[in-house]
């Protein structure tokens, strides 16, 4: 039978999980995979050359017995001379704050604290933190129960990929070995470990799989586990490359402004098959909003019906906002409209800083000198001296070039596409009561140049980020 050890290194050499030389940060709860895990990376061979420490993260969930698995730990690490840090943090305080179950609270917590940890490290050590690893000690059993889990639970083909080998700089090297395999191996080396009490407890999902559901596959097929681990495998390549493909396409067909807003083409989206468009958007989304791992299934869907309704808005999880705008469907964080523009003075010549809106620049030129696109304009300035710089007002009209009657502003910001959510802070140049310009839609025609005209100013809008200053 194969060791432990050769086990674990052939996992860890195939899959390129430990670079020689980086830093190496282990997950230790006390448990005897992760202490397993621990004597390996002690001993050298997995990862040979890599400082290594230890991180034991006590949730602060079974009171006096959390404590006594952060003091062994620390004597295990203090006996095999490897640092130890142990953080103590209320995990059940956090879930109820944010809505999560422990479970994932406590993910999140012990992976936060791992990463910090971790970069300090190789921050200490000079090299670059995409080198460093965080190995923690999930096993094949653990595999095979996230496998059922998720079965029971509902999942597409990543989740039935189970626990990967490596994602990002978390590495498991234990992936293709048995409990009873690491257990064995522990025992013969006179190691000791700690037991967690609720790994027994049934009414608790995982254990209720572990217990009962996986001894019933066990008598229907021996080698169980051998065989769904190796169709996991198989899952696991063909999510790797259509996830390949979905970020592709969503940097193709959608604009990202990181942590405000992902604008998807909806044209562009609608070639897509319904199974890659669903992996486009979430693709996107957690480019852009890293919370959105929290979106479900169905949300996912209601984005890709919405890609074909013009009228499409709905709520999502982590105070997000799905909305289609002409072309684009657009989400955002919920109210998070673009802000209004604050009242500026804006002296001819000069400028008009509107802050979030960019800036409206005037300048005097040759009244011969036109300019007619949407964001430049050369207006009559007749007796102008000073103009006014703000935003649509409500019950605003103007009588627009070209035009005999007057029209509301609020019709000319729809008639030019300009999304809801970005009007309010359309820039409005005024004379006194009487507006010049709507900024990048249309100048009023009581300003036109004409024969007659002496004095002419430019007047021209700098987006924000347009890198005009």
């Amino acid at each position: 039978m194969t060791s432990l050890p050769d086990i674990a290194h052939a996992t860890a050499s195939r899959n390129d999980l430990l670079p020689a030389g980086a830093p190496v940060l282990a997950l230790v709860s006390g448990g005897a995979d992760s202490m397993a895990l621990l004597h390996l990376l002690a001993a050298g061979d997995l990862a040979p050359g890599s400082p290594l420490s230890v991180l034991h993260v006590n949730h602060m969930l079974r009171g006096a017995d959390a404590d006594a698995d952060a003091d062994f730990v620390a004597e295990q690490c203090a006996a095999l001379g490897i640092a130890c840090r142990v953080v103590r943090f209320d995990v059940a305080s956090y879930a109820e704050e944010d809505a999560l179950n422990l479970e994932d609270a406590g993910r999140r917590v012990r992976y936060r604290f791992a990463d910090e940890e971790l970069d300090a490290l190789c921050e200490s050590a000079g090299v670059s933190p995409l080198r460093g690893r965080i190995a923690v000690a999930h096993n094949r059993d653990d595999r095979v129960e996230t496998f059922l889990a998720r079965v029971i639970n509902g999942a597409g083909s990543g989740g039935l990929a189970s626990i990967a080998y490596r994602r990002d700089r978390i590495v498991r090297p234990l992936l293709d070995c048995d409990r009873a395999t690491i257990r064995d191996w522990l025992r013969s080396r006179c190691g000791a470990w700690r037991e967690d009490a609720t790994n027994t407890d049934t009414t608790r999902q995982r254990a209720f799989v572990r217990h009962e559901l996986v001894p019933v596959f066990e008598r229907a097929n021996p080698i169980f586990r051998e065989t769904l681990a190796r169709s996991m495998d198989l899952l696991a390549d063909d999510d790797a490359l259509l996830t390949t493909m979905a970020v592709a396409f969503g940097h193709d067909f959608a604009e990202t402004d990181p942590g405000v807003s992902v604008a998807f083409d909806r044209e562009w989206m609608c070639t897509l098959d319904r199974a890659m468009g669903r992996r486009a958007i979430r693709s996107a989304l957690l480019g852009c909003f890293p919370d959105a791992s929290r979106l479900e299934a169905a949300h996912v869907e209601a984005i890709v019906d919405g890609l074909s309704e013009d009228a499409f808005a709905r709520d999502l999880p982590s105070g997000l906002r799905a909305e289609t705008e002409y072309g684009r469907l657009i989400v955002s964080r919920a109210g998070e409209a673009s802000r209004a523009v604050a009242p500026s003075l804006l002296p001819i010549p000069g400028t008009a800083d509107l802050g979030p809106a960019g800036l409206i620049v005037a300048e005097e030129v040759d009244p011969s000198n036109l300019v007619g696109t949407p964001d430049s304009i050369t207006v009559d300035a007749g007796s102008l001296d000073r103009l006014v710089v703000d935003g649509p007002r409500p019950g605003d009209r103007m009588r627009p070039l070209g035009m005999d009657g007057t029209r509301k502003l609020s019709d000319l910001l729809v008639d030019a596409k300009v999304p809801r959510r970005n009007r309010g802070a359309t820039p409005v140049v005024r004379d006194g009561e009487r507006i010049v310009w709507l900024a990048g839609v249309r100048m009023s025609e009581e300003y036109r140049i004409g024969a007659s005209t002496a004095r002419a100013v430019r007047l021209t809008w700098y987006r924000e980020g347009s890198g005009h200053e």
